[in-house]
């Protein structure tokens, strides 16, 4: 049985800033990497441990999928997975609280 996939009111406003950060040069890309991160958490339902383990914190918990230049980083939990945020593969994740 596939798990829910929430996602957090963080890891929405990040997916609504990806997508206008890159709409100022490319409404097609814009919805093609939005379209891609969707589809890349919807597909987390099934396979919830295809993700590596997030190597700041270590907990086989918390996992994150690579997409383009993004980290879409997860929690998983009994009967869910949260999408807790989504950030580029430059950023630092001081800036992120451990889920």
């Amino acid at each position: 049985m596939a798990l829910l996939i929430d996602w957090s009111p963080q890891a929405l406003e990040d997916l609504e800033l990806i997508a206008e950060y890159i709409a100022r040069d490319s409404d097609f890309y814009a919805r093609a990497v939005v379209q891609a991160l969707l589809e890349g958490a919807r597909s987390l339902g099934t396979l919830p441990n295809r993700g590596r383990i997030v190597p700041e914190f270590g907990d086989p918990c918390i996992r994150e999928r690579l997409l383009y230049s993004y980290r879409l980083i997860y929690r998983i939990e009994t009967e869910r997975i949260v999408i807790v945020a989504v950030i580029h593969g430059q950023r630092l994740l001081t800036n992120v609280e451990k889920p």
